[in-house]
């Protein structure tokens, strides 16, 4: 009898244990699932060609003097889009765009003087890595060294000013000189910024103020530092110095958005007031970086791929059939009252949200391909 129940008990367990494989087998396929299975017309593919063609649609809007860097990280993000979805008809397109710029329109490339002209730098570079042409990198290179010219007694450059938004315009352009030629002293350099930045501006709770004389959680503003913390992550080598420092913080800010994230998958124009209106630009910009963070094992899937799917359906349900996402905050410098904020002029179709929009769709693609 003790025989057969021993035997009956086996069985038991053995049927449990598979129960439990399978179960971890479906959920595991589940998560996978968040990234690669979309309601019709909610694709990352189909989103970032309406975008992409968007962008290519109106060259360098409003006739600029010179391109500022909201049209340079969204090149920058319809590349990385071309690439990621294998499109070589979009990228040629992309390359054909800026080739003028090396005559008829190189009045419009930006002196490298101020983080907002710098970043335009990341633009040629990506080119270069992509098509390995020099001319591309002896334009991109020389911007990123200027921007060390003259550096503070600290070591950091001379345009660095404690706004959050330098810690993706100013470590962007150095990330991709460091991409472009393998050489450590730009990753070094973007990596003491930011070590920088976050010892200076992120709170308790994980967020960041606008600048420390603006004690404020702007959507936008985080979301730069956000994207410039993932988009380092994915360059540092395990065993840089000042790897742990970031992903700490990283991984601080992202347990800290989830808490702030609306039912609708939507992130606010001030991160923590639930008065404040749903921000596109944000909203983008900590998709990314949670996708980033799913995609590359430093944040748990579980919990933060279901987060970062609502936050990309949450911004699809913002874009018109024109390709211009709705509620985009205008240009912002820092505010010194809640209602500076939350009064900020509201757009459609701005770059502040096309390119981060971009940015996500790349990384989404980048996911469902790793998998």
């Amino acid at each position: 009898m003790m025989q057969h129940r021993n035997q009956a008990q086996k069985i038991c367990l053995g049927i449990l244990l598979v129960a439990v494989a399978f179960s971890v087998r479906a959920f595991a396929r589940k998560t996978v699932k968040d990234f690669r299975t979309w309601p019709a017309g909610a694709s990352p593919e189909e989103i970032g060609q309406k975008v992409a063609e968007r962008f290519l649609s109106a060259p360098h809007p409003g006739a600029p003097k010179s391109i500022a860097y909201p049209e340079s990280v969204a090149w920058y993000g319809a590349l990385g889009f071309a690439q990621a979805s294998r499109d070589l008809a979009l990228a040629d397109q992309l390359v054909r765009r800026f080739d003028p710029l090396f005559t008829t329109e190189s009045n419009l490339v930006p002196a490298p003087d101020h983080v907002d002209h710098t970043v335009f730098g990341i633009v040629p570079l990506e080119i270069y890595i992509e098509t390995k042409q020099k001319k591309y990198l002896d334009l991109g290179l020389p911007i990123a060294d200027k921007q060390w010219n003259d550096p503070r007694p600290d070591g950091l450059t001379a345009q660095t000013r404690m706004w959050i938004d330098d810690m993706y315009m100013i470590t962007m352009i150095q990330l991709e000189a460091y991409r472009a030629t393998g050489n450590p002293e730009y990753l070094d350099r973007a990596a003491l910024e930011m070590s920088t930045y976050l010892d200076k501006l992120q709170q308790p709770n994980g967020l960041f103020y606008h600048a420390p004389d603006a004690p404020f959680f702007w959507g936008r503003g985080n979301g730069w530092v956000a994207a410039g913390m993932a988009e380092m992550l994915r360059s540092l080598p395990p065993n840089h110095p000042d790897r742990a420092r970031i992903l700490a913080s990283y991984r601080k800010m992202m347990a800290s958005l989830l808490q702030f994230q609306s039912r609708d998958g939507m992130w606010r124009q001030l991160i923590d007031d639930p008065e404040a209106w749903p921000e596109t630009s944000s909203t983008a910009m900590f998709t990314f970086a949670m996708v980033t963070g799913v995609e590359n094992g430093w944040l748990a899937r579980t919990k933060y791929a279901p987060a970062a799917r609502r936050g990309w359906l949450g911004l699809a349900s913002y874009l018109n059939p024109q390709g211009d996402l709705r509620n985009v905050c205008a240009g912002t410098g820092k505010g010194t009252t809640r209602q500076y904020y939350l009064d900020r002029p509201r757009l459609t179709g701005d770059l502040h949200a096309q390119a981060p929009l971009l940015w996500s769709a790349t990384a989404l693609l980048r996911s469902s391909a790793s998998h």
